[in-house]
């Protein structure tokens, strides 16, 4: 039997259809962007954003993302959706972020809230669950932040990432598995990934909380021992004296084997359960996995201006991510630096321009000047 050809355009609906998007944002829909995010009014001094594509663009529309105006300003701006949590399943973190004044000093991270977030008043004591994206200082600071928050403490990730440096925009992702794996790409491409157990250094913390309960058990079954000795000796207090003498003993018989025979006066499954509750163990989801994700949002401070972000993700899907993640800044990537290059070659161009209009007009003043007249009648 012959297989069945399946059309390439009815297996990409069949893939959306099984994603789940919690959150999309591309700013297509113009100044409509204002009803959705909602800057914090928790400091007046906090910088405002403008909708933009930037000095240079792969599309002017599609290319149109959030842009930081005001130097040496704080920023703080979320936008919300319907709360929901990435236990037992993939989270997926993305957008693209565009340094064009190419930055010196500044974040260009998002940071992933609790649904109980009070957005007018988001600032940087806030607390998060993720905290992803470049951050950029001087020479020394050019890192891509993983910050998880775990037992009400931010972890960060041990291992170091570099970040984009140039004025291009760049696509940024963040895959956290429920298998407790983890994966940071940029353009698409596998920069470091590992076992979030360990690249956290959330071990440490596992072992200290199963110490911690191995302590707490040891510590009831002593109180149970001392319990027990002093039931023991309140009852020696009064024994009879007429038993206190040597007794025969008794003729002990071994019974038989008999497969399947258990002990009498032992709830085996109340004892496993009992001893498996009273060591508390971590379960998995804590490391990683949040019950109350709704929101997201910039949070950050910029020395210098014009940062764009633009095409946010948030989804359960990896291959839902990639394709969207091509079908945004994989279209525009190229003609952004095709549009860059033009523009730079135009102000080399003018600049030569001004440059032998400067020279010109240095000869013609050289010339009507009373040196350059003079010199003139001296070689007569």
């Amino acid at each position: 039997m012959a297989g069945v050809r399946v059309p390439l355009w009815a297996i990409c609906v069949l893939q959306v259809a099984l994603a789940t998007v919690y959150f999309q944002e591309e700013f297509l829909d113009g100044e409509h962007w204002r009803n959705r995010w909602v800057y914090s009014a928790n400091d007046s001094q906090f910088g405002h954003f403008r909708l933009s594509s930037g000095k240079f663009y792969g599309h002017k529309e599609k290319d149109k993302g959030l842009q930081t105006t005001q130097n040496g300003r704080f920023y703080a701006i979320s936008a919300s959706f319907p709360p929901f949590s990435n236990r037992a399943k993939t989270l997926v973190i993305q957008y693209t972020v565009k340094h064009e004044q190419k930055m010196d000093c500044g974040g260009g991270y998002v940071k992933v809230f609790p649904a109980d977030i009070e957005q007018k008043n988001l600032s940087r004591m806030t607390p998060y669950y993720i905290m992803f994206g470049p951050d950029i200082c001087g020479f020394d600071i050019k890192k891509v932040h993983v910050i998880l928050q775990f037992k009400n403490e931010y972890h960060a990730n041990k291992k170091p990432i570099r970040c984009k440096v140039d004025g291009f925009t760049h696509l940024y992702t963040l895959i956290l598995r429920p298998d407790l794996t983890y994966e940071v790409k940029i353009d698409g491409l596998s920069i470091e990934s590992g076992s979030i157990e360990y690249d956290w250094q959330l071990s440490s913390l596992r072992s200290m909380e199963a110490a911690s309960a191995e302590a707490q058990h040891r510590g009831q079954e002593d109180r149970s021992t001392q319990d027990w000795e002093k039931r023991f000796l309140d009852a020696s207090s009064n024994w009879p004296s007429d038993l206190d003498r040597d007794w025969p003993a008794p003729l002990l018989q071994k019974p038989p084997y008999q497969e399947g025979l258990m002990p009498e006066g032992i709830d085996r499954d109340l004892w496993l359960h009992q001893k498996m509750s009273s060591a508390q163990p971590l379960l998995p989801y804590d490391l990683a996995e949040f019950e109350n994700i709704g929101a997201l949002g910039l949070e950050l401070w910029q020395v210098r201006s014009g940062t764009i972000f633009d095409n946010f993700l948030l989804t359960d899907d990896e291959e839902y991510a990639e394709n969207f993640g091509k079908a945004t800044w994989g279209e525009t990537k190229g003609p952004e630096r095709e549009m860059d290059d033009i523009q730079a070659k135009e102000e080399m161009k003018r600049a030569r321009e001004e440059e032998e209009e400067q020279l010109l007009a240095a000869r013609a003043q050289g010339r009507n000047s009373p040196f350059h007249s003079f010199h003139r009648r001296s070689e007569l």
